[in-house]
């Protein structure tokens, strides 16, 4: 199944703004980006625990400044589900009071509908009982419809556009890997060529790469037209190989696990993958600062101590 929680969350962190230029260019024009927006996940947490969500929605609470001021926190709910959700209004009511509750402020509740199904379209939850009537109305903003406008993503200089034309072919293109390996590729090699930074471009074609995932037989033409681009372009580019390594590494630690206990294998296999990482990083890309290498080796070392002492338990 496609994961599509991970890329978007990353997303939303790294490009808030290009989000909100591009789904909800109005609110968007009343903020002061001269003030850098806060990511509220420790209070979004207090009202929504984990075993809330799932692979299939994503939520962030954001605190922006407006032009006039006043600071107000954001509700976005991303909801990617393939199938209609009749408790999808609830929920965002649900949030809405939770939040308004607990820390007494207001809110502007956003929703953004990921979902295959052009037709659903939820933007009010009501109840009434003997009287009492509830009405909650929020903004909706529908990815299906900027299929239309796909030529336009392709061309646009935002960065989230490429995020959500990622989005949108990565659902297209399901039972079509070859398609799919075409279509990734197509929204990369812009991302070179617009002079981006190396930190955006592993960025987004980060959120690309989880989103189009590929099968391996595919992944293989993928990564050998990734390293043609990469040449051309001067900037390596290793998140597809790091992956297979870590799905590779896991394997042989779990294949470990059987004949040395499935948790010492686990941390094993760890061990042995972080450590070629290391050595592919170092050897592949120099212009890495040495704050990520150094986390890299405090990682193995770390691992390395836990393995030493599961062993010595014996």
């Amino acid at each position: 199944m496609t994961e599509y929680d991970s890329p978007w969350k990353d997303a939303l962190d790294g490009y808030f703004c290009w989000f909100m230029v591009l789904c909800f260019p109005d609110l968007n024009a009343r903020i002061d980006w001269s003030v850098a927006p806060r990511m509220l996940d420790k209070e979004l947490q207090q009202i929504a625990p984990q075993s809330e969500t799932g692979l299939r929605s994503v939520d962030k609470l954001v605190e922006v400044r407006l032009l006039s001021g006043q600071l107000e926190w954001l509700l976005i709910h991303l909801e990617i589900q393939s199938q209609r959700s009749i408790q999808f209004a609830e929920r965002m009511f649900v949030y809405f009071y939770r939040i308004r509750d607990k820390y007494n402020r207001p809110l502007l509740s956003l929703a953004v509908l990921g979902d295959d199904d052009y037709a659903w379209r939820p933007q009010r939850f009501e109840q009434e009982l003997f009287g009492c009537r509830v009405i909650f109305e929020f903004p909706v903003v529908k990815l299906l419809d900027f299929a239309e406008r796909l030529d336009e993503l392709e061309k646009s200089e935002n960065p989230f556009a490429t995020v959500v034309a990622a989005h949108l072919m990565a659902m297209q293109t399901t039972a079509n890997p070859q398609d799919r390996c075409e279509w990734k590729l197509r929204l990369l090699r812009p991302l070179y060529r617009r002079g981006m930074s190396a930190e955006d471009v592993r960025r987004l074609f980060r959120v690309i790469d989880w989103m189009m995932d590929l099968p391996d037989a595919v992944a293989l033409v993928f990564d050998s037209e990734l390293r043609k681009i990469e040449q051309e372009f001067h900037m390596p580019y290793i998140t597809s190989i790091e992956r297979r390594a870590i799905q590779q590494g896991l394997e042989q630690g779990l294949e470990q696990g059987l004949e040395q206990g499935l948790e010492q294998g686990l941390v094993a296999g760890q061990v042995q993958l972080l450590q070629r990482l290391l050595g592919t990083t170092e050897s592949t890309l120099p212009e890495l600062t040495t704050q990520s290498l150094e986390a890299l080796r405090a990682k193995v070392e770390q691992l390395e101590q836990e393995l030493a002492l599961r062993q010595h338990g014996e």
